[in-house]
C-alpha cells in the first residue's frame, strides 16, 4: 500500500532530526580541537549547497524568471545575522554541556515563537497559548537549573540559540508571500556563511587540521546538516506544519539516546521533569493552533 504525502513528509522530518543530531554529535566530537565559529563556518559553507539546490528545483522560481533580488532583502540578510548568532551559541554549548541537555533547551524556540509573534506580527495570543508558554518555560528553567549545584552559565547558550532560531522563524513570515522560501533560505544561509567566517577570524582564526580524518568529520558534519535542511524543506512542502511539528519533539529522546551511546552521557536529573514540560507546552501550542485553523 503506497504511503500518502503526509506520511512520507513525517518520515522525512524524522530522518532530518536524526541527521541534525548526528551533525551535533560531530560538532561535539570536534569541539575540543576547533572553535565554535570555525565549525559554524564549515557548516554554513556546506549549507549553501542544499539551499541552492532547493532554489534551482523550485518551479515557481523558474516560472517567475529566476529573480534573485527581493524587495525585503534587508530583512533576509538580518535573518542571516541572527542565524549566525544562533549557530555560534548552540555549537559553543555542545562543547560544554551534555549533548542531550544542550539539544533539549533549544526546543524552547517553539515557546519563543509565540512570544515574539505578539510584538513583531501583531498576533493575538489567548490565555491557552500563554499558559502553554509558561508551562514550557518552567520546563526550560528546570533543565537550565539555576540554583542547582550543577548549574552552569553555559546552559544559557542554547537558550540564546533558541531565541535566535525563533526570531529567524518569525521574521520569515514578514517577507512578502510571493518570495520563494528557498530564495529566503539562500539569502540567510549566504550571509550566515559570511558572518561565521568573519566571526571565526575575529575569535582567533582557523585552526590547522589536527589530522586528516578531521576533514572527513567536517565534511560529514556539513553533509548531515545540509541533507537535514533539504529533507525538512521537502517535508514542509508536502504537508502542513501543524502535522509535522509534534514529531519534532522526538528529537529530545533521540538526542538523549545518542548522547548516551556515543558519549556515555545520561543526564536524567538535568532533563527530567523539565523536558516533559517543554514537550507539553509545545504540544499544547500546536493543538491550539490546529483548533483555531479548523474553526
Amino acid at each position: 500500500m503506497p504511503l500518502n504525502k503526509t506520511t512520507i513528509a513525517i518520515l522525512y522530518s524524522l530522518i532530518a532530526i536524526v541527521l541534525f543530531d548526528a551533525m551535533g554529535l560531530i560538532i561535539k566530537h570536534l569541539s575540543p580541537h576547533y572553535g565554535a565559529a570555525e565549525l559554524s563556518a564549515y557548516r554554513n559553507l556546506f549549507g549553501l549547497i542544499p539551499a541552492a539546490l532547493v532554489l534551482w528545483g523550485s518551479k515557481d522560481w523558474h516560472r517567475k524568471g529566476r529573480i534573485l533580488r527581493i524587495r525585503q532583502w534587508r530583512m533576509a540578510l538580518f535573518r542571516g545575522v541572527i542565524l549566525t548568532g544562533a549557530q555560534f551559541s548552540f555549537y559553543l554549548s555542545l562543547g560544554i554541556l551534555s549533548f542531550a541537555t544542550a539539544s533539549t533547551i533549544t526546543y524552547a524556540n517553539a515557546l519563543f515563537l509565540v512570544a515574539l509573534a505578539v510584538p513583531l506580527l501583531g498576533e493575538k495570543v489567548g490565555r491557552m497559548r500563554w499558559a502553554a508558554v509558561l508551562i514550557g518555560f518552567v520546563g526550560v528553567v528546570l533543565v537550565v537549573g539555576p540554583g542547582r549545584d550543577t548549574f552552569s552559565g553555559a546552559a544559557l547558550l542554547p537558550l540564546a540559540a533558541a531565541f535566535c532560531y525563533a526570531l529567524v522563524g518569525v521574521t520569515s513570515r514578514m517577507v512578502d508571500d510571493d518570495v520563494p522560501t528557498a530564495l529566503i533560505n539562500l539569502y540567510s544561509s549566504g550571509l550566515a556563511a559570511v558572518g561565521s567566517l568573519v566571526l571565526a577570524y575575529v575569535t582567533g582564526g582557523f585552526t590547522p587540521l589536527r589530522e586528516a580524518s578531521d576533514l572527513i568529520w567536517i565534511e560529514g558534519m556539513g553533509a548531515f546538516g545540509g541533507c537535514a535542511v533539504l529533507l525538512l524543506i521537502t517535508a514542509y512542502r508536502m504537508a502542513d506544519q501543524s502535522d509535522l511539528a509534534p514529531f519534532s519533539y522526538f528529537g529530545i529522546p533521540i538526542a538523549f539516546v545518542m548522547g548516551w551511546v556515543f558519549y556515555d552521557e545520561a543526564p536524567w536529573s538535568e532533563l527530567f521533569p523539565g523536558a516533559l514540560l517543554i514537550i507539553a507546552g509545545g504540544l499544547i501550542i500546536i493543538w491550539r493552533e490546529r483548533r483555531l485553523r479548523v474553526a
